[in-house]
């Protein structure tokens, strides 16, 4: 609350309410009459908008009161704007959910329902009281608020709501009261300031004003009544010592400052809770919203935008994760990056504020020296690795650069170098303001082209942060009249490049010219497109807004009214453009509208390098992104569509400054997203132009070239080491890649109005750039993918120019990822031979007879050939006879080769491919049967007798099942073993094929086998039936089991009970008191066996004896052997 203290002199008048005349006018019957403004309420106007009033009072002796009550009639705020900006961070005027619940809107509906009565202004107080509905659903009664403002100079400078509101902004009973005030102004008691109301007063009235009001409020001010009395009474005190007495409806003083009400306090708690939350999506919208009310309390020209900032500002700096994040040596999270950048970009705004004096500018200088010597003040560069350092507007600010090159630049250094900048330059007024003239010789000058427009040359970055602070500041003309001239600056300077490029070209040998790439060509070291200040997009925003159609419902009929326009006038249709021309320029063609696609254009082909660092890497395709977006709302007429056209032929033969061009850098961004973008608009315009920028767009320099590097010190492999990590988004842009050949290869097969010949011919061109230029395999297998989606519609015949493309660059795949590890090769294999199917017999037979550059053998045995053989395939192919003996002979021939190559793993494969030709079958054979001893293990041979005695091929099993044998070894505890049922099977083999064959195969099994219950399981089945019976040679033999103690068994029972003994006495050695019932158990088994022979007994007794000899101290488990066996 404002607190004058000055001595004021009545006019010996009564106070009287002063409704008087105003702008708005007054109403009769006969219609709406308007009135012109007395002399006196314009100039009260004035005076109650820029003079405090103690100013007034103290250059005159005298004020007559109804010039009293004008001024401060006038001195209460007039726009609706200004209330709505301190209540509501969202923009009124947008449509969504919870418009209902902002403040501004919820305060119109209180006033709207008559919720605000007893207004009173007093001087510059205004006070009153507002109901607040009874809400049945919440169960919340009426309620009633006194709400109370202060205001000077057609500001409100302080508020005070019984509601209590926590808040940065105010509450809707504040709003209420204020839009009251605004829309309701004559109904609105007047008085002129309580000191002049007490100056009428004699001595008695004076002691019964202050008795009664004391009584009226003894409980809040007797004690204050009583100090103050007390001190008036000392003839000496402080009170005494000052002339007058405070007045607090008598407006602000003059040293005090003016500005709006603003709590610093809800400020730095809402910043500090929002930054408290971490990296939610909802604390950084909330601080977004901030920074954008700071943009429009600078748009409105409110000294709080800067203020704002600052108590944002200083409670970002006291973040703590700042401390944590330094002392651990990690980055910050992206979203906080996020916010950080758009502080800076903000400080740098409000530093070149066009009406900033020297005054605020020290200061601003001061807050951003001393936040930047912060130990945690976030670094310029947000992946710590500042490499170059590119200084705003170097160019202005001379020797004291050389001082901050040596520390590290952090994230307000911008902002600092835009402090130091100034807008009293003489050519840059003369842009500004249009009225400057200027000698014919200065325009002969390089400050303007050949057709006189004046022209910018400063750093770009800087030149469009003057047009932001322009917007920002309230400027929008001057910032219009700015951005045009830089963008005919850069125009100007395309086409000194271009003329420079076309002289260098004609100087080289025609070997020369048609290098794509060069490792000597500097770049734009610092990029338009993500740079922190967004140069491309304040420019092309600037130049849209100038050429947006402003949509009005006045002349359409109510329908249309009320379907396309909102309640509150905005408008629900799409945004349109037109082309407005621009002022003072001589081209026609000209508008505001074709430069903003122009310097689109431009900014988005520029070449530059890739940014280092992950972050500022994602920034670049995220501005990239959301430029093309923007670009993509646009409808192209054909004034567009010819800059366009112009543009891209100016990119492709713009030389190493274009992204397109010739000769670029090898670390340059890649063009692909917005060759995209270009392709489509100009497919259906000029087709050669499209097909000229996409297949240019497609190389990808970083990947290609790499034999011509050659440093001198470090040898090629560590340089390309060396310069892929850099490239965070390498996945990224190789799917970028991927997706602009696709649309070429897309395009290519569904052009219209054109021949096979011509359609065949691009998709020969698109698919020779794609071998060439895509280097990932995953990628390029993703464009044969789409390729063959393209040439295989479901509905219609096959495209077959674009079949056999997919089927290219499928074959390139396979050559890329033989040698290679990807997770999705088995899918790649099989769609190759779904393609080549797709194509005809003959891809199926080239893919077989070159399977060694294409496929490991096992590839190429087990999905390519067996998938080739399927009966799907030959009723899908619709083959004659000795095509499918052709196709099957080429498959046979295959398997061979790769059984020979790799047994192991082909060997089955290619018995199976062979089963239908004897001399191939027994050359397959052959080779597993050579292999077996060095190469093939148990298992592989196993699956492959199995597969022999399945096709009734029994002796050739069991020959391999004994090689098998020869190459398996059982442990005595390896009773899991996952091979023992296949020597359970290869016993069983031999035992039906008779008494030889088991005789050979007992004395591999008691070798290789010690596992004691496997062999007593082979015991046992032995004795079960004859040997023999199996065998279909007709030969008679005797139906008779075999004897455990005669050959060929004795040996297996001896080596049985042998396995037993040592199996029982390695379990002894770390048995442990919970296994004592298991082992009681194993010995019941190994009796069961020993009694099988016909001392058996005699040897189990045996064991036990030695048993209780050297384990006699355990003796519980002794106890348990003798309680089951009784020995």
């Amino acid at each position: 609350m404002a607190a004058a203290k000055r001595m004021r002199f009545s006019l010996g008048e009564s106070s009287k309410s002063q409704n008087g005349s105003n702008s708005k006018g007054n109403s009769s019957k006969s219609g709406k009459v308007h009135n012109v403004d007395s002399l006196l309420d314009i100039c009260a106007k004035i005076v109650g908008e820029n003079i405090p009033f103690q100013t007034i009072e103290q250059r005159f002796d005298r004020i007559p009161e109804p010039v009293q009550s004008r001024i401060v009639f006038w001195s209460f705020p007039r726009n609706e704007r200004d209330i709505c900006m301190y209540s509501s961070f969202t923009q009124v005027g947008k449509e969504n959910a919870d418009s209902d619940k902002l403040p501004f809107n919820q305060g119109v509906k209180l006033l709207e329902s008559g919720a605000v009565d007893n207004v009173l202004q007093i001087g510059f107080h205004l006070s009153g009281r507002v109901t607040e509905p009874a809400s049945p659903l919440f169960s919340q009664p009426e309620r009633v608020f006194q709400v109370s403002i202060s205001f000077d100079r057609c500001k409100i400078t302080s508020v005070k709501c019984g509601c209590g509101n926590k808040d940065i902004f105010w509450c809707q009973h504040v709003v209420a009261l204020s839009l009251y005030r605004i829309r309701k102004a004559d109904s609105v008691q007047l008085r002129v300031p309580i000191s002049e109301t007490l100056l009428q007063m004699n001595r008695d009235q004076l002691q019964k004003f202050a008795q009664y009001l004391i009584s009226e409020h003894h409980t809040d001010v007797l004690p204050t009544a009583q100090n103050i009395a007390d001190e008036i009474l000392q003839a000496k005190s402080q009170i005494n010592m000052l002339d007058g007495a405070p007045d607090p409806t008598a407006g602000a003083s003059v040293d005090e400052e003016n500005s709006w009400h603003l709590d610093e306090d809800q400020v730095r708690e809402q910043v500090r809770a929002y930054l408290s939350q971490g990296n939610y999506l909802t604390s950084a919208n909330h601080l977004n919203a901030m920074f954008a009310k700071v943009r429009e309390m600078l748009q409105a020209k409110d000294s709080n935008g800067a203020r704002m900032l600052r108590l944002i500002t200083e409670q970002f700096l006291a973040d703590p994760r700042l401390v944590v994040w330094r002392a651990q040596g990690t980055q910050m999270n992206d979203k906080c990056r996020q916010l950080w950048d758009e502080l800076g970009a903000l400080w740098v705004c409000v530093v070149l504020n066009p009406n900033s004096g020297c005054l605020d500018k020290e200061q601003w200088q001061q807050l951003l020296e001393s936040w930047s010597a912060n130990h945690v003040c976030p670094l310029e560069d947000a992946d710590s690795r500042s490499i170059i350092t590119t200084h705003l507007g170097a160019d202005n600010l001379g020797a004291t650069l050389s001082q901050q090159q040596s520390r590290a630049r952090t994230i307000f250094h911008r902002a600092l170098e835009a402090s130091k900048l100034t807008w009293k330059d003489r050519h840059l007024q003369l842009i500004l303001n249009y009225d400057i003239d200027i000698d014919t010789a200065d325009r002969e000058s390089d400050l303007f082209d050949c057709r006189g427009v004046p022209l910018w040359h400063e750093h770009l970055p800087t030149a469009c942060a003057r047009v932001d602070a322009l917007r920002s500041h309230g400027y929008s003309q001057e910032g219009l009249r700015l951005a045009v001239i830089i963008v005919q600056t850069l125009k100007h300077q395309q086409k000194l490049n271009l003329e420079k490029h076309r002289i260098e070209m004609e100087g080289l040998p025609s070997t020369s010219r048609g290098s794509g790439t060069s490792f000597l060509v500097q770049t734009n070291m610092e990029p338009w497109v993500g740079h922190p200040l967004d140069p491309i997009s304040v420019l092309f925003d600037t130049l849209l807004e100038a050429s947006k159609v402003e949509e009005s419902p006045h002349g359409m009929d109510p329908l249309s009214s009320r379907l396309f326009f909102n309640e509150n006038g905005s408008s629900c249709l799409p945004v349109r453009y037109n082309h407005r021309p621009v002022p003072g320029h001589c081209e026609l063609t000209e508008s505001y509208l074709t430069l903003a696609l122009e310097i689109a254009l431009i900014g988005l082909g520029q070449q530059r390098n890739m940014p280092t660092g992950l972050y500022a890497q994602e920034k670049t395709c995220k501005q990239e992104q959301k430029l093309l977006s923007k670009l993509q709302a646009l409808d192209l007429d054909p004034t567009l569509v010819d800059v366009l056209c112009q543009q891209c032929c100016h990119m492709l033969e713009g030389g190493p400054t274009c992204g397109l061009g010739m000769g670029i850098h090898t670390e340059s961004y890649p063009m692909h997203t917005f060759a995209k973008y270009l392709f489509n608009s100009l497919l259906t315009h000029d087709e050669d132009l499209a097909y000229r920028v996409g297949l240019r767009a497609l190389r990808l320099p970083v990947l290609e070239n790499t034999e011509e590097i050659d440093d001198g010190i470090n040898n090629m492999g560590s340089m390309v080491l060396s310069r892929f990590p850099r490239w965070f988004i390498l996945e990224h842009v190789e799917g970028q890649q991927c997706e602009l050949a696709c649309t070429l290869l897309n395009a290519a097969k569904e052009r219209l109005h054109a021949t096979i010949s011509d359609s065949s011919s691009r998709l020969t061109t698109v698919l020779e750039a794609s071998q060439q230029h895509i280097h990932s395999s995953s990628q390029l297998f993703k464009l044969a993918q789409d390729s063959f989606k393209i040439a295989t519609p479901p509905d219609n015949p096959k495209h077959l120019p674009a079949l056999n493309a997919a089927y290219k660059l499928g074959l390139q795949v396979m050559r890329m990822t033989l040698m290679t590890m990807n997770w999705r090769r088995r899918d790649m294999v099989r769609w190759l031979v779904t393609c080549a199917t797709e194509v005809g017999v003959h891809a199926l037979m080239s893919i077989m007879q070159t399977w060694y550059s294409l496929f490991q053998p096992i590839e190429a045995t087990g999905m390519v050939a067996t998938t080739i053989m399927t009966p799907a395939t030959m009723i899908q192919l619709n083959l004659t006879f000795p095509q499918q003996e052709e196709l099957a002979k080429c498959a046979r021939t295959l398997a061979l080769q790769c059984a020979s190559k790799d047994p192991q793993n082909c060997a089955l494969c290619a018995l199976t491919l062979c089963e239908k030709d004897a001399v191939a079958f027994e050359t397959a054979y052959q080779i597993v049967v050579d292999s077996a001893s060095h190469i093939m293990n148990s298992s592989h041979l196993f699956t492959i007798a199995r597969y022999m005695e399945h096709r009734h091929y029994r002796h050739r099993a069991y020959k391999l099942s004994l090689l098998a044998m020869k190459n398996l070894h059982l442990a005595y505890n390896q009773d899991s073993h996952p091979a023992i049922n296949d020597i359970h099977w290869a016993c069983a083999l031999s035992h039906s094929l008779g008494r030889v064959e088991l005789g050979n195969m007992i004395p591999l099994l008691v070798k290789n086998v010690q596992c004691a219950m496997v062999l007593s399981d082979i015991l046992r089945r032995c004795t079960l039936s004859a040997p023999g019976l199996a065998n279909t040679d007709g030969k008679r033999r005797t139906v008779k089991l075999l004897s455990y103690d005669k050959q060929p068994l004795r040996q297996l029972m001896e080596a049985t009970i042998c396995a037993f003994v040592n199996t029982t006495h390695s379990k002894l050695t770390h048995i442990s008191p919970r296994h004592y019932g298991d082992f009681i158990d194993f010995l019941s088994k190994a009796r069961d066996t020993f009694l099988l022979a016909h001392d058996g007994h005699m040897q189990f007794t045996q064991l036990i004896d030695s048993l209780k000899l050297v384990y006699k101290g355990k003796k519980k488990l002794m106890s348990l052997i003798k309680e089951r066996f009784g020995l």
